[in-house]
């Protein structure tokens, strides 16, 4: 059986919509407070899409600097793999979409739905296309347009999401480089606890779920924080152990931006101190499939994560789902 090929990450991109919308500002819309949110959440102010722009606009533009950076032209795209909750539709799939736009005529495109899971879960299946050579160049994507299905009367819940695109290309690396492990797992016996009920073949959309606010975020917020405390530590402890590393390996932590103090419990796990955790959920909020591919730019750009560093990317999500990936940076 012939080796399999290494994979890494060779370019980067993120867009984050020029609107800010912030704490007070959010006091002025529900019963919240600065201080309230702050304290349980970690969250300073959040970004929102235009009304004229689609998660397809936001995507594009992440693509688009991801392919400049790695010095690939969009006609050398194999595939192009969408991660994301807010679709512009149901279908086409917005990959689709953004493959036509950024012109990459020879590439398929599908979108992958595993809720602020989805970007883990879509870049350890690209990779696997890298590594058995079915593909050259892989684009992935993470977008979201969260505001657009948040009930902006519903404090516990409107004070959480914002609205953002990552994107990140990989292409073929040494064997022992780039990916090296990742650990994938749902259970969808919670699914009941982070929803959006209505829209889907259950219940179609009516005046009726309209009224009932069906086509909103639904979340029991208590039960879902004990469900990621735990998931992200055993998640990213079991994507080390499969890469044959321990915690004292780890050099760098990207995690989901859900919460901060899901974060800090997820960094005291592994043993980390927080100037080895990117934490940016004060300035963009939870941006679901967004939040890891932004986060990991963000490090990168800031110089940092380091050539041969280990680093894990870890978050959870709607399903319930939840993932990590061990990679060697190259």
């Amino acid at each position: 059986m012939p080796e399999l090929r290494g994979v890494k990450i060779a370019g980067l991109g993120m867009y984050a919509p020029a609107r800010v919308l912030t704490n007070q500002q959010l006091q002025q819309m529900v019963d919240t407070s600065e201080e309230w949110i702050v304290t349980r959440t970690g969250i300073k102010e959040r970004r929102l899409a235009e009304p004229e722009q689609a998660t397809s606009d936001l995507a594009l533009l992440a693509a688009r600097q991801a392919l400049q950076q790695a010095g690939v032209q969009p006609e050398e795209l194999d595939l192009i793999i969408v991660a994301t909750n807010t679709p512009d539709t149901l279908f086409p799939a917005t990959a689709c979409l953004v493959q036509d736009r950024l012109g990459a005529k020879k590439a398929g495109a599908f979108d992958l739905l595993a809720g602020c899971t989805g970007f883990i879960y879509a870049l350890v299946s690209a990779a696997q296309f890298v590594q058995t050579g079915m593909c050259r160049y892989v684009l992935v994507v993470g977008a979201e347009t969260l505001s657009r299905i948040i009930n902006w009367q519903d404090r516990n819940t409107c004070v959480l999401f914002g609205d953002g695109a990552g994107a990140a290309l990989l292409a073929p690396a040494e064997p022992g480089r780039g990916i090296l492990a990742s650990s994938l797992a749902a259970d969808g016996s919670g699914g009941h606890l982070l929803s959006l009920p209505a829209g889907g073949s259950r219940q179609p959309a009516s005046l009726a779920t309209v009224e009932a606010g069906l086509h909103y975020v639904h979340m029991n917020g208590r039960e879902v924080f004990k469900f990621a405390v735990k998931a992200m530590g055993d998640s990213a402890l079991e994507a080390l152990h499969r890469a044959g590393l321990g915690k004292e390996d780890l050099d760098f932590l990207i995690p989901h931006q859900a919460n901060i103090r899901i974060i800090e419990a997820a960094a005291k796990r592994l043993g980390l101190c927080m100037d080895k955790v990117l934490v940016n959920v004060d300035r963009y909020g939870n941006t679901s499939t967004a939040s890891v591919p932004i986060a990991l730019y963000e490090a990168v750009a800031g110089g940092r994560i380091k050539a041969g560093d280990h680093v894990v990317l870890v978050g959870f999500g709607a399903g319930l789902t939840w993932a990590a990936c061990a990679i060697r940076w190259d």
